[in-house]
C-alpha cells in the first residue's frame, strides 16, 4: 500500500495563483510562439500578367490603337500617293488615375513596449496585402469589361475584333466541370487565334474550386501536362496549361456576383470563411465613388461570370505612385505617442485591347456591357 501524504493541500504556496483565489496558473508567462496566425493571404498575381505604365507628371495616360491596312495591285503609269481611304485608321484608349488608395493602423507606443512580439512588421505585410487585394480586383474587373465591348477601332471596313464571351455551360455547377471547363479553354484560344491575338502571355485565371476540378482531370478528358506528374501534381500551383493558356487560381476574379467562390448549389461551404468572400459594395460605382475615376462595373454586372482567358495586351495599369509604405515619426510620434503605418498607392486600370480579353460564363445569355453613365471617360 502506497505511503500516504500528510501534507494539507490547503498550505501548498501556489506561485501561480493572484491574490489567494482563482486559478491556480493564472500567473505564470504566456509564452509567444513566434509567430502570428495571419489572416488569409490573397494570391495577387494580375500586375504581372497585363501591361503596366508609371505615369508622371499627368493624370492620364493615352494608349493608341492602329488599325489594318489594305492592299492592292499596282497599274502601271498610276502614281502612288498613299491608299483612297486614309488607312490605318487611329483611336485613343485613356487610363486615368483613381484617387490615393489607402490603408493604415495607428500603433500606440505603450502596447508597443508591452508587447512581447514584433508588431510593425506585420501590420505592414496585413496593409499590403490590402491594397494588393483591390490591386487585383481592380484588374479582373477591367478584364472582364474588355471582353464585353467591340474594338475601339471600328471605321468602316477596316473595324478591328473585339472581346470575346465564351459560355462555359447554362448553370453555374457548369462552371465546375472539368470537361466543359476545357472545351471553354479550346474555343477560347481559337476565338484568340481568329483575332490576331499573339500566342505569347496567354493566361487564364479561374477560382480555386475550378482550378483543382482540372488539376483531377490531368491525364483524362484530352488534358495531359507532362512535365508536371506526381509530386509536382499534387502541389496544386501553376501546372495546369490548356491549349497554350497557363492557369493561375485566385480568389479576387468575380464569380457568379462575389468574388473567388459562390457557395450553394454547386459548391457547399466549409465553414468559418470569414469576411473576405462576397460582394465588395467598395467597387460599385455606379452614380460615382469618391475617388473612383474609371468604370469598374456594378456587382451584380458578374452575376455569370466565372473566370478569365487573356492575353497581356487585354488590360492596362498605369501608376503614379506604387505600393508603398510610410510611418510617421518626430513631432508627430511625441504628439500622439504612437505612429501611423500608412499603405498607399495611386493607380488605374482599364481595358487596352479587346480582342485579348475572353469572359467565361455560365447562364443563358451573355453578361451585357457595361453602362458608360459614370465616369464621364468610361468607355
Amino acid at each position: 500500500m502506497a505511503q500516504q501524504s500528510s501534507v494539507n493541500p490547503a498550505q501548498l504556496v501556489n506561485l501561480g495563483q493572484q491574490n489567494l483565489a482563482g486559478d491556480k496558473r493564472a500567473l505564470y508567462l504566456k509564452l509567444f510562439s513566434g509567430e502570428m496566425f495571419k489572416g488569409f493571404q490573397h494570391n495577387t498575381i494580375a500586375r504581372d500578367l497585363v501591361t503596366k505604365r508609371t505615369l508622371k507628371n499627368g493624370k492620364s495616360l493615352q494608349f493608341i490603337y492602329t488599325g489594318r491596312m489594305t492592299s492592292e495591285f499596282h497599274t502601271p503609269g498610276n502614281s502612288i500617293l498613299g491608299n483612297s481611304e486614309g488607312a490605318p485608321p487611329v483611336a485613343e484608349k485613356t487610363i486615368t488615375i483613381d484617387d490615393l488608395l489607402i490603408s493604415s493602423a495607428f500603433v500606440y507606443e505603450l502596447d508597443e513596449t508591452l508587447a512581447h512580439y514584433e508588431l510593425r512588421g506585420e501590420i505592414s505585410k496585413k496593409i499590403g496585402y490590402a491594397l494588393a487585394e483591390k490591386y487585383d480586383r481592380l484588374i479582373f474587373r477591367a478584364i472582364a469589361k474588355g471582353a464585353r465591348i467591340a474594338s475601339p477601332v471600328a471605321a468602316t471596313n477596316f473595324a478591328e475584333p473585339g472581346g470575346t464571351q465564351v459560355a462555359v455551360g447554362t448553370a453555374e455547377a457548369d462552371a465546375y466541370n472539368s470537361a466543359k471547363l476545357i472545351g471553354a479553354f479550346y474555343d477560347a484560344a481559337a476565338a484568340l487565334d481568329e483575332k490576331g491575338v499573339s500566342t505569347d502571355g496567354r493566361v487564364a485565371v479561374l477560382n480555386p474550386r475550378q482550378y483543382y476540378e482540372l488539376i483531377q482531370a490531368v491525364g483524362s478528358n484530352g488534358l495531359v501536362n507532362r512535365d508536371a506528374q506526381g509530386t509536382a501534381l499534387q502541389s496544386g500551383n501553376g501546372i495546369i496549361e490548356i491549349a497554350g493558356i497557363k492557369i493561375y487560381k485566385s480568389m479576387n476574379i468575380p464569380f457568379f456576383g462575389n468574388y473567388g467562390v459562390k457557395y450553394g448549389g454547386a459548391v457547399t461551404t466549409p465553414g468559418n470563411t470569414g469576411d473576405f468572400i462576397g460582394s465588395d459594395t467598395a467597387l460599385e460605382d455606379g452614380g460615382g465613388v469618391a475617388g473612383m475615376n474609371n468604370n469598374y462595373g456594378e456587382q451584380n454586372a458578374f452575376d455569370s461570370t466565372c473566370g478569365l482567358v487573356f492575353q497581356r495586351e487585354a488590360a492596362g495599369v498605369v501608376e503614379a505612385i506604387g505600393p508603398q509604405v510610410q510611418v510617421t515619426s518626430g513631432d508627430v510620434s511625441v504628439l500622439y505617442q504612437g505612429d501611423v503605418i500608412l499603405g498607399r498607392m495611386a493607380m488605374g486600370a482599364d481595358f487596352l485591347n479587346p480582342a485579348a480579353c475572353v469572359e467565361l460564363y455560365a447562364g443563358s445569355s451573355a453578361p451585357a456591357a457595361f453602362g458608360a453613365t459614370y465616369p464621364a471617360n468610361a468607355s
